[in-house]
C-alpha cells in the first residue's frame, strides 16, 4: 500500500513508514541507504543500552540500534523477520532495528499533524508530528534528534 501524490511537489516528503510492536513510525527516505534482513550482532562493551552490537557490511563495521530501547519501549527479541534499516544520520551509517517495513509514503506537509501537548520531553525531541492516514497514526521520526550527541553538535 502506498498513499502517493502523482508529482513530488514543493512540501512534499517521501517517508519509510516501519512497525514497532503495535506502533508505526516514518523516517524521512533520504536517510535511508538500504533495508536488509536480521543478522545477529557481535555485542560491543560498555556500549549504550539501545546499541545491540556491529555488523558487517560489505566491510564497514556497522553498528545496530534497537529502536525500540531508544524509543523508551521494551527491547526487542529479533526473529528473521525483522529487518535493519541502514540509514544516515548527521555523518555516521547506523542499522536500525525495527519489526517490519510497512510502506513507502508521500505526504503533503499538511497531513503532518504537530505532535500532542500531552507528549514527554523525549517524545517532543525526535517527534516532528503524527499522520493520521486511513485508521493508522504513524508517527514521524526525526533520526538527527533521536540520535542528537552533544560533543557532534560542538564540533
Amino acid at each position: 500500500m502506498s498513499y502517493a501524490v502523482k508529482n513530488l511537489s514543493q512540501g512534499s516528503r517521501e517517508l519509510i513508514a516501519f512497525r514497532i510492536g503495535d506502533q508505526e513510525f516514518s523516517v524521512n527516505i533520504m536517510s535511508v541507504r538500504e533495508i536488509r534482513g536480521w543478522t545477529p550482532a557481535t555485542p560491543m562493551p560498555h556500549a549504550p543500552s539501545y546499541v545491540l552490537g556491529v555488523i558487517n557490511l560489505r566491510g564497514a563495521v556497522l553498528p545496530i540500534v534497537d529502536l525500540s530501547i531508544r524509543l523508551g519501549m521494551k527491547p526487542a527479541e529479533p526473529t528473521p523477520r525483522h529487518v535493519i534499516i541502514v540509514a544516515q544520520v548527521k555523518n555516521k551509517v547506523i542499522g536500525l532495528l525495527v519489526e517490519a517495513v510497512s510502506d513507502i509514503l508521500t505526504v503533503t506537509d499538511d497531513i503532518i499533524q504537530p505532535t500532542p501537548e500531552i507528549s514527554s520531553d523525549l517524545e517532543k525531541q525526535y517527534a516532528r508530528g503524527i499522520l493520521a492516514i486511513d485508521k493508522r497514526m504513524i508517527c514521524l521520526v526525526e533520526l538527527s534528534a533521536l540520535f542528537s550527541e552533544p560533543e557532534s553538535e560542538a564540533a
